[in-house]
Parts: C-alpha cells; sequence; structure tokens
C-alpha cells in the first residue's frame, strides 16, 4: 500500500475536493489469499457501494468498537462484495477507490475471510471481505481522540508521538464514539479554515451534511487556538498545525478510537 498511506485526509465539509494521495509509511505485506469453498457468483452491479456518501442499514455493526487491532490493513484491488459473515450473504460492495486508494482495518479473521471497517453510514458498520485479491499492510501507528478531556493523542508501536488539545463536537452536534479509520488525506487550498482534511469513516450523528458534503467526520486545522479544548465544532475534531503536521504521515486505514474520557 504504498502509504496512500494504508492512511488520507478529512475535514468538516468532504466534497468534491482535489486529493494528493501520499506515498510511504507502512509495511506492505504483500497479498492476501487463502483459499476458500467457493461461493457461488455474486453480480455486483445490483449491490450498493459502501462509501462516506451511502447509508446501508444491513451493514452488521462492529461487535467490539472500542477495542484495538494488530494494524492489519487491506485493500481491495478491484471492486469486491461484503458479506454479513463467511459464507454467508452479500449485501453491498467495496470499490478500491475512496479519497485515492481505499485501505481498510481488519476487525476480525476467519479462514479465507477478513472482517472490515466500513466507510458508510451507519457508524460503526462492518462486513467480510474473501481475502484473495487483497493487497495487505500493517500499520504501526493508532490515533486517539478523547472527547471528555478534548484532547487527540497519536501512538506509533504504542510509543506516543505527541498528545494535543483539540476542539471537538458541541453537545448538539458530537462527535460520533466508537472505532473507525483514517479513510483520506486532501489537501484543498480553497478551504480557508484548513487546507489539510483528513476523513474518517465515520459522520455525524445528527447532520446529514457539512458544507454540501456528506457529513463525513474529519480531523482537521483551524486558524484560531481558542478552539482547542472545546466542544464546539459540528463533529470534526480541530487540531493545532503541529499536530495536523504529523497526522498527515499516518498511513490511510489507521485506527482511529475516539471514546469520552
Amino acid at each position: 500500500m504504498g502509504r496512500s498511506r494504508a492512511g488520507e485526509r478529512g475535514g468538516g465539509s468532504v466534497g468534491a475536493i482535489a486529493v494528493l494521495v501520499l506515498l510511504g509509511g507502512v509495511a506492505v505485506a504483500g497479498v492476501l489469499g487463502n483459499k476458500h469453498d467457493e461461493l457461488p457468483p455474486v453480480d455486483l452491479t445490483t449491490l450498493t457501494a459502501s462509501s462516506t456518501q451511502t447509508t446501508i442499514a444491513s451493514a452488521p455493526l462492529d461487535p467490539e468498537p472500542y477495542a484495538g487491532t494488530d494494524g492489519l490493513v487491506v485493500h481491495p484491488r478491484a471492486e469486491a462484495a461484503l458479506y454479513t459473515a463467511p459464507d454467508a450473504d452479500a449485501f453491498a460492495k467495496i470499490g478500491p477507490s475512496q479519497f485515492g486508494s481505499t485501505w481498510l482495518p481488519v476487525v476480525e479473521k476467519a479462514d479465507g475471510w477478513v472482517r472490515v471497517l466500513l466507510p458508510s453510514k451507519p457508524n460503526r458498520s462492518t462486513g467480510w471481505l474473501q481475502d484473495e485479491d487483497l493487497d495487505r499492510a500493517a500499520s504501526s501507528y493508532l490515533i486517539r481522540v478523547h472527547t471528555g478531556s478534548r484532547t487527540i493523542e497519536l501512538f506509533e508501536k504504542g510509543k506516543s508521538l505527541g498528545d494535543w488539545k483539540a476542539g471537538v463536537g458541541a453537545k448538539a452536534t458530537p462527535t460520533p464514539p466508537g472505532r473507525t479509520f483514517l479513510l483520506g488525506s486532501i489537501i484543498d487550498k480553497t478551504r480557508s479554515a484548513s487546507p489539510v482534511v483528513l476523513p474518517l469513516g465515520a459522520h455525524s450523528p445528527t447532520l446529514d451534511t457539512f458544507g454540501g458534503g456528506p457529513g463525513t467526520v474529519a480531523i482537521h486545522g483551524w486558524p484560531r487556538p481558542d478552539v482547542f479544548g472545546a466542544a464546539i465544532s459540528a463533529g470534526c475534531v480541530r487540531v493545532p498545525r503541529t499536530a495536523l503536521a504529523k497526522l498527515q504521515q499516518v498511513p490511510l486505514g489507521t485506527l482511529v478510537l475516539i471514546d469520552s474520557k
């Protein structure tokens, strides 16, 4: 995966904006490919694509929304069916690109299968992928967001790379809790508040849109320091410039744990 980064970036309004995909920062492990009993063919044209723009009510929800992972992330090299369980029914599909390359964190494994977090609504959606034709990589990073203390932390191999005060969602427009992931990395120089935006695979629980975008929650900067340490945003996580510079180096697919501590 190069780093398109097992990572890319997000912001308060994620719409049609320029995408910069960076390379590097993860250990590429090659292609998953354990064989399993052959399933009946799936007509992908009949399935809804899981993306930050879509809602798929039939997606199974993450059973351990605050657990860590071993850092494995996967990339579908072509459009692939998503299943409710191994050898069960296909309910959606996932493509190889979202904001650049699609890298998804693996939260569970079975013989010939991996369960991944998805970018579509509802929050905490998951799906099972057959592990054939998936590229895989390992992200050694972890991002933690604490909405109670209004802070953000970055770790690599369990070692802290920094912690900062952050602006988080206001009471009426909270930052959604649970585990999600770094979905994209965007540079849009027309955005005066923060040209760098790191979209997450999570969405506002109270707003359907941010400025015309799909309500995708993101990590991004802010020009005024008074927001850091405040519950003030529409759901996104606003961080200082020094934090954003380090977070830009994090691979796509990296786990983000959001809690109320």
